[in-house]
């Protein structure tokens, strides 16, 4: 058997989100494939029986066949396709339909500006779905023109007077907006719902949780930011369509509250939503809520210290709702109980990435730091497998064990982290250790598989790998996320210091030997503990990705939040912002240090990652840059991530004492 590496992480199939036929049978969801050969990957839908029988290939003509859904009959499955059919291909992602029992996959209608992500309607005739429209214009033909024009363009200029312009990796289709549209199945027709008036989706990647469509299909609800400069934490209201007329009314507006994600009860006389109330503090837990059909609601989970995370999925019967949440580095599907006001683990994770629910049947796709996602059916003995796509590539490779231990933190509270050891550990030896400090801040390391920073390709190089969920992590509850607030950098520090401390105690740690490495503001906390760390306490670091300097990380896109987390904003009280820079401490900079980077990150822009080279540079502390023109926060591409890892193992190794 080998050690698990990099080669061997992008050999295995990546299985989707699950969709689930309307009598629980069978679940279909997208696998891709990536080549490290040709640098690309392929996605096509596979069909997967809850009930025991072999999975199927459905779809095998597309490139990316994505985001399946089950018609309400179980007639049709539609996905988002770019595929060459009768002679045109898709310049924008489109719908398609297929039958589950196989045949040609057909395009619904030719979208000119492309389809983002969709749902069925109940009469499984219609499919509610998301475009970027120019709002000023009227009518599928004004739109196609304007944006075969636009395409046609021989200027390259981006020119915006929006608040909001870019996201994530890219910039927002200028002079457009995410707008609801119908689509008649059998006709092709595409009316938008939101033609001629001010409503419109998030900017921020909508998805299908944005909005929902009455049972009876005659409404869609949606979530809508009435502000006139859109940005991010802005509130959002709940509106209310009529499908017909294309009456839009508020169902629930209130200046302190966000709400988002609803979901309508089969019977119609209730809608679940997700709220927070922003008006407290921008920290505040994301809650369970109901809206009856007078306008009461209520927050159902307000006694349960946790975030509820969508999509929002009620039980067959109304009295309950499923999501998924977080509880101590772990991510469940919970059952949360109406009437009891209280949640139940209906599937424990690992990490339960997403899920589906019909008649009964409840796949889950979870993962573990054991094994990459699979699916499984809630059975009543327990989860059963209804895959095995990858097991036996991962039957060729040792892995390694994990736990969790509990350190004392800042504030002498209890901090969680988490170890993974090397294959083959031997306590009588001596072993390096390497800290993955996570992002966000507000995320956490747990029992979950990552594709990127993957714990099992880090420990198959012997080391022990330590994720310190430090103060701000999330699934702990809202008092120790928000606990950061103003004063980033503190009790982070002290937190994974405290982890070093307990992991020198132990006989089978090499004190010499200890490396820290994080990415975003695990980055961040890289640049930060250069700064405050005395020499010689850690070999080396690694920074991808992160934060540097916060005056110059107001080019990120979510600059919007930089004052209430960081309590001001630059030019009202400088000395506050700079007490939490890590720039602000250069002098104390020595620690060889590994910086990296990707010109197509606009969350933490790539010129912080290059002021934080050129810096260690100048005082001549050892550094090395690896920088990608083609990638984003993420390093997604097969041969880059290779070289990723390639150039974070030597880097380590180079200032590994022992391997000198």
């Amino acid at each position: 058997m080998k050690n698990f590496d990099v080669d061997a992480l992008w050999q295995l199939e990546r299985i989707g989100a699950p969709s689930l036929s309307p009598d629980g049978a069978q679940a279909v969801a997208s696998v891709t494939r990536h080549s490290m050969e040709t640098n690309k990957s392929a996605a096509s839908l596979h069909l997967f029986s809850t009930l025991g029988g072999e999975p199927r290939r459905l779809t095998a003509a597309g490139e990316k066949d994505g985001q399946p859904q089950w018609s309400p009959s179980g007639e049709l499955i539609a996905f988002i396709a770019r595929r060459e059919q009768e002679g045109a291909k898709d310049e924008t992602p489109q719908l398609y339909v297929i039958p589950p029992d196989g045949g040609e996959a057909r395009r619904i209608a030719t979208v000119a500006t492309g389809v983002d992500a969709f749902k069925w309607f109940p009469d499984g005739r219609r499919i509610a779905f998301v475009s970027w429209v120019r709002p000023q214009l009227a009518g599928t033909a004004a739109q196609a023109k304007a944006h075969k024009a636009f395409n046609e363009r021989k200027e390259s200029g981006y020119a915006t007077e929006e608040a909001m312009y870019r996201f994530w990796d890219h910039y927002l289709p200028m002079e457009r907006v995410p707008h609801l549209h119908v689509v008649d199945i059998a006709s092709g027709k595409v009316r938008d719902l939101f033609e001629g008036s001010i409503h419109e989706l998030t900017r921020a990647e909508p998805d299908a949780s944005c909005f929902d469509i009455s049972p009876d299909g005659k409404r869609i609800a949606f979530a809508f930011d009435p502000a006139a400069e859109k940005k991010f934490g802005n509130v959002q209201t709940l509106c209310e369509i009529e499908v017909k007329s294309g009456e839009v009314s508020t169902l629930l507006a209130d200046p302190a509250w966000d709400f988002s994600a609803p979901r309508y009860s089969h019977g119609g006389n209730h809608l679940a939503f997700i709220a927070s109330n922003q008006g407290v503090k921008h920290t505040m837990p994301s809650q369970l809520a109901v809206l009856d059909t007078k306008g009461r609601w209520a927050v159902m989970s307000a006694d349960w210290d946790r975030e509820v995370t969508a999509p929002l999925t009620w039980d067959e019967d109304d009295t309950a709702l499923f999501f998924g949440a977080e509880d101590r580095g772990r991510r469940h599907v919970w059952r949360f109980d109406l009437a009891e006001r209280q949640a139940a683990i209906a599937f424990e994770g690992g990490n339960t990435s997403s899920f589906a629910l019909a008649a009964g049947a409840l796949v889950v796709n979870h993962d573990s730091v054991q094994f990459p996602p699979r699916l499984s059916v809630q059975a009543e003995d327990g989860p059963r497998r209804i895959e095995h796509i990858n097991d036996a590539l991962l039957a060729q490779h040792r892995f390694s064990r994990h736990e969790e231990v509990t350190v004392k933190g800042a504030r002498g509270d209890d901090v969680q982290m988490w170890l993974i050891y090397p294959p083959g550990f031997d306590a009588k030896k001596k072993h390096p250790v390497m800290h993955v400090v996570h992002g966000g801040p507000h995320t956490a390391f747990g029992d979950s598989w990552h594709w990127r920073w993957n714990h099992q390709a880090f420990a198959a190089q012997g080391y022990v790998v330590a994720c310190v969920n430090y103060h701000g992590s999330s699934s702990f509850g809202f008092e120790f996320l928000d606990s950061i607030t103003h004063h980033w950098g503190e009790f982070e520090q002290q937190d994974v210091e405290a982890g070093t401390d307990w992991l020198l105690k132990k006989s089978w740690v090499d004190g010499k030997r200890i490396f820290v490495t994080g990415g975003s503001y695990g980055g961040y906390m890289a640049a930060w503990l250069n700064g405050h760390v005395e020499p010689g306490r850690y070999a080396a670091y690694v920074c991808h990705a992160g934060c540097f300097d916060w005056r110059g990380m107001f080019a990120d896109d979510c600059y919007a939040y930089h004052s209430k987390e960081l309590g001001a904003w630059y030019w009202d009280d400088p000395a506050r912002i700079a007490a939490q820079s890590p720039d602000t401490f250069a002098a104390h900079f020595s620690t060889p240090t590994l910086v990296i980077h990707g010109a197509l990150d606009y969350r933490v822009p790539d010129a912080q990652g290059l002021a934080y080279y050129n810096t260690l540079k100048a005082q001549g502390v050892p550094a090395r840059l690896l920088w990608f023109p083609d990638e984003n926060h993420w390093i997604l591409k097969p041969r880059n991530s290779k070289l990723w890892y390639g150039e974070f193992f030597a880097w380590l190794k180079r200032h590994d004492p022992k391997a000198r």
